[in-house]
């Protein structure tokens, strides 16, 4: 017991020196080891020469072989050895070596913690994170941070070191994803489009933080904490939890409480696209029952995404058809809704969002127990467009002016076939259907054309007008007459139909045209026979006020979009509270959205 004692005294030195671990970490790991050895070795022989010792003394003690004051104090300090912990014999001097060691885990830890160089992630074509790999620990420093852990362990210091690993790598992957700017994960706003562009950056950052840093994280886990399972698997959930995966999480239940509008499927869609995408990765990683919030917040989330969207879906067919009892567009251009609905409904069918929305509807519907397939998806969109298309008569026939309803009738039925054709949805639709809605602009043009400007052409007749010398007299007066007549029709018409718009270039230009054709021709040839007759008058400005140039002019550039925001018919989804949210607001707010 001397002899081990002396021995943990020698290994004082070396273990208080203060770069030894830093140096040689496993000649330092061979000293701590060799000190529980010896500490092991007096904890279980101290007692017994203790009592060797006192059975000395005490038979010194009986037969008086020894002055008894001496035998005295040396039965008292027996007596005081037998109090003393065999862990209290090295004076500390395992604690200040369990102190070094957790001294050098952290410095290990920190030297290979630092966060990566990143940059703000705003661009869609080259995402930031995408291209970046995050570096891996030398072999070397795993090794050293295992050694170093299992003797910390070994002494009762585990929960200290899954603390300071947590600490450590967590700020590190939160420092990481942090500089690539995710204050967008706490808006809290509750407007769908307001949050479209920050849900694109969610998607790519999320994949980025799953499948790259805490994939990487999980993997350096498991390899410090090789012996230790539970431990990592601990340590990971708090690393994960730092570096604000429930963050993420939070950010997708914000779409998901948004207020419902059209718009707002799109966005769930892609909430729901990511998280598909990475369930794989999600189970493997937070599937344990240390990751028990995660999952559970997960869930959550998914539930709320396709309950969502699921209703948001099955509610559009009604709000379209709730929207005939909405005025049309005094201008008689073309209703929010008519442009929202296709450009809308082609989404759904495209690329990026039929088969999601399919999966969504095929999941909420397997909770009730009911089947679901992409053809089902198909009628239903169907329904939608043609529910949109039996509001055209409706809207016509709220205008008092048949003129204008002509017009609007013209405008949405070349909408409708311009912006269906060669789409998804028109090849659903068919070539029979769209062809009949370019039968129906042409057949509301002529219409609108025969009842408007074509009733000024007979007003211009030459009946009544012979031109002799006794004659010049009457002649002159059916020239005023009939000129008078024409410039109050025009004028009357052309302010009208000044606030009218045709939203389609090529159209407007068709139009007016066909105006000018219809109008100029006739004005140009009346002028040159009966003009004379008229303009050697004293009053002939009251009579000739147009040039056939002016009417031309004038003429060709009528029906042209005014250069402001017009609020139109809108498509509305009703609250579960019963308020009503605005899904489109109007043709600039639905074009801008669906870019």
């Amino acid at each position: 017991v001397l002899k081990v004692f002396d021995a943990v005294h020698g290994l004082e030195p070396p273990l208080l020196a203060g770069a030894a671990a830093r140096e040689d970490l496993p000649g330092y790991l061979a000293l701590v080891a060799r000190l529980e050895e010896a500490l092991r070795f007096l904890a279980d022989n101290c007692g017994l020469a203790v009592d060797w010792l006192s059975d000395i003394v005490d038979y010194l003690g009986k037969r008086s072989l020894a002055d008894p004051r001496f035998v005295a104090d040396l039965a008292g300090a027996l007596s005081k050895l037998k109090g003393v912990p065999a862990a209290g014999l090295d004076a500390g001097l395992l604690t200040a070596a369990l102190d070094v060691l957790e001294a050098e885990f952290c410095r290990l830890l920190a030297e290979h913690s630092a966060p990566l160089a990143m940059q703000e992630d705003h661009d869609k074509a080259k995402p930031a994170a995408a291209s970046i790999t995050p570096p891996r620990i030398p072999a070397a420093a795993v090794q050293k941070l295992g050694l170093t852990l299992d003797r910390l362990a070994a002494n009762g210091r585990l929960s200290y070191c899954v603390a300071a690993y947590a600490d450590a790598r967590g700020d590190t992957v939160s420092a990481s994803l942090h500089a690539l700017g995710l204050d967008y994960l706490q808006d809290q706003t509750q407007d769908a489009q307001a949050l479209s562009p920050s849900v694109e950056l969610w998607g790519r950052h999320l994949e980025f933080a799953v499948r790259h840093l805490l994939e990487a994280e999980r993997k350096l886990c498991v390899a410090v904490f090789e012996r230790r399972p539970e431990a990592a698997a601990a340590c990971f959930a708090d690393i994960a939890a730092r570096a604000g995966i429930l963050d993420f999480l939070k950010f997708g239940r914000a779409v998901a409480d948004a207020k419902k509008d059209p718009i707002k499927l799109l966005r769930l869609l892609d909430v729901f696209d990511s998280l598909s995408k990475l369930r794989l990765d999600f189970n493997r990683l937070f599937g344990g029952k240390a990751c028990l919030e995660i999952q559970s917040r997960t869930r959550e989330l998914v539930k709320r995404v396709v309950d969502g969207s699921v209703e948001i879906f099955e509610e559009l067919l009604v709000q379209v058809e709730l929207q005939r009892k909405m005025p049309p567009p005094a201008d008689g251009g073309v209703p929010g809704l008519v442009t929202f609905v296709p450009k809308y409904c082609n989404q759904l069918l495209g690329e990026q969002y039929r088969s999601v929305l399919t999966q969504v509807l095929t999941i909420h519907r397997s909770w009730r127990k009911e089947a679901f397939n992409d053809k089902m998806l198909v009628d239903a969109v169907h329904n939608i467009v043609k529910a949109l298309e039996a509001n055209f008569d409706t809207w016509a026939k709220a205008y008092e002016d048949k003129t204008l309803s002509s017009l609007f009738m013209m405008n949405t039925h070349s909408h409708f076939f311009k912006h269906l054709k060669s789409t998804k949805m028109g090849e659903i639709l068919g070539d029979e259907w769209l062809r009949e809605h370019e039968q129906y602009k042409d057949y509301y043009s002529a219409l609108f054309l025969r009842e408007s400007w074509g009733t000024l052409a007979p007003l211009l007749s030459r009946e009544g007008l012979i031109l002799f010398s006794k004659g010049q007299a009457t002649a002159r007066d059916l020239v005023k007459q009939r000129l008078k007549s024409f410039n109050a029709s025009f004028d009357e018409m052309y302010q009208k139909q000044s606030a009218w718009i045709i939203p389609d270039k090529d159209l407007q230009q068709r139009v007016c045209h066909l105006v000018v054709q219809a109008i100029v021709p006739v004005y140009r040839s009346f002028m040159q026979n009966y003009g004379p007759l008229v303009e050697q008058d004293i009053s002939a400005s009251k009579y000739v006020k147009y040039s056939a140039e002016g009417l031309d002019k004038m003429l060709s550039t009528l029906f042209m979009p005014k250069l402001r925001t017009r609020r139109t018919a809108s498509m509305q989804i009703r609250n579960s509270n019963g308020k009503i949210a605005s899904a489109v607001t109007g043709l600039q707010r639905s074009a801008s959205t669906l870019q």
